[in-house]
């Protein structure tokens, strides 16, 4: 019985290890690039939204995890927002305000906060960022899905 245990132990927790190494991947958004991923500066490794769904009239964080290869000083991110295909909603920021600049060599995080308004509409979203140098060269541009809630509980009217 104990030889069973120990084999049991010398699986479980090399899988159990594994396991919360990929964790994170697990809970990141899904994302594609608007072109083709060789063409961008900036390189996204994943995207984190809290909470998710977003809860209209409550702060969401909106985290974008990414590399560089080379230095940026600043630039811009232009948000663009759909709501079921129709463009709804566009902002701008200063990419110094998303992230500390200059951002050097390697990894780094964008992270957002947003409050919707509270009559804002639940459903299904797609959000295009695009990062552009001072030079207004395009750095990258994602895309991903989200939604948006009534309530903390989850609840949509349209879940499509």
């Amino acid at each position: 019985m104990d030889t069973v245990a120990a084999r049991f132990k010398l699986i479980l927790l090399p899988l159990l290890a594994i396991a919360l190494l990929f964790l994170p991947f697990l809970q990141a958004t899904d994302f594609s690039y608007c072109g083709d991923e060789a063409d961008f500066v900036v390189t996204v490794e994943g995207v984190d939204i809290s909470p998710d769904p977003v809860v209209r009239g409550k702060p969401a964080t909106f985290t974008i995890s990414a590399s560089t290869g080379q230095a940026i000083s600043g630039g811009q991110a232009v948000i663009d927002v759909s709501y079921f295909g129709i463009h709804v909603h566009q902002e701008t920021h200063q990419l110094c305000e998303e992230t500390s600049c200059p951002v050097t060599v390697g990894q780094f995080v964008l992270s957002h906060n947003q409050v919707l308004p509270g009559f804002t509409p639940p459903g299904s979203y797609t959000l295009t960022m695009k990062l552009t140098s001072e030079d207004n060269l395009l750095l990258t541009c994602i895309s991903f899905k989200f939604k948006i809630s009534l309530s903390a509980s989850g609840s949509l009217v349209s879940d499509s």
